[in-house]
């Protein structure tokens, strides 16, 4: 993806990309989720998209099933 900030989808909607810090905000908004989420995500699952966004909600699911 080119550092074009007008683009608003990345160049494979299929594979999230964590270098780029335009499809990172892309995928942060899609997911709604932070980067540090997303890198984990991706870290534990791989690119692909749907996986990621599974990874996500097990993240979020996580988090807020902490006893407070």
């Amino acid at each position: 993806m080119t550092d074009n900030k007008t683009k608003k989808k990345p160049q494979d909607a299929n594979r999230v990309s964590i270098t780029d810090p335009n499809e990172v905000r892309y995928w942060c908004d899609k997911f709604d989720c932070t980067k540090e989420q997303l890198e984990e995500a991706v870290c534990r699952v791989g690119d692909s998209a749907d996986a990621v966004e599974d990874e996500i909600r097990r993240i979020k699911k996580k988090s807020t099933d902490l006893p407070r």
